[in-house]
C-alpha cells in the first residue's frame, strides 16, 4: 500500500495556492513539503496542520493506493 497526495495538489490548486504558500500557511517544514512531493509519509501533526490551514478533512488530502503483489 502506498500514499498518494494527488488530492492535496488538486485542492491547493483550486484554492489558488502553490506548494510554498501551503508550507507557509500551514506551518509545515520544507522537509515535510519534500516528503509530500515524493508521496512519502508525514507526521500526524503535519497532516493536522495542513487540514486546519485548508479547512478540510484528511480524506481530502491523501489516499492510500493498494498495489497488487508482484510475483
Amino acid at each position: 500500500m502506498s500514499i498518494s497526495y494527488e488530492k492535496l495538489w488538486t485542492l491547493i490548486k483550486h484554492q489558488k495556492l502553490n506548494k510554498t504558500q501551503l508550507r507557509d500557511v500551514s506551518g509545515i517544514t520544507s522537509a515535510t513539503l519534500a516528503r509530500l512531493s515524493k508521496d512519502k509519509g508525514i507526521s500526524l501533526d503535519a497532516l493536522e496542520r495542513i487540514c486546519r490551514a485548508l479547512e478540510c478533512e484528511v480524506g481530502d488530502v491523501l489516499e492510500f493506493k493498494i498495489e497488487e503483489n508482484k510475483k
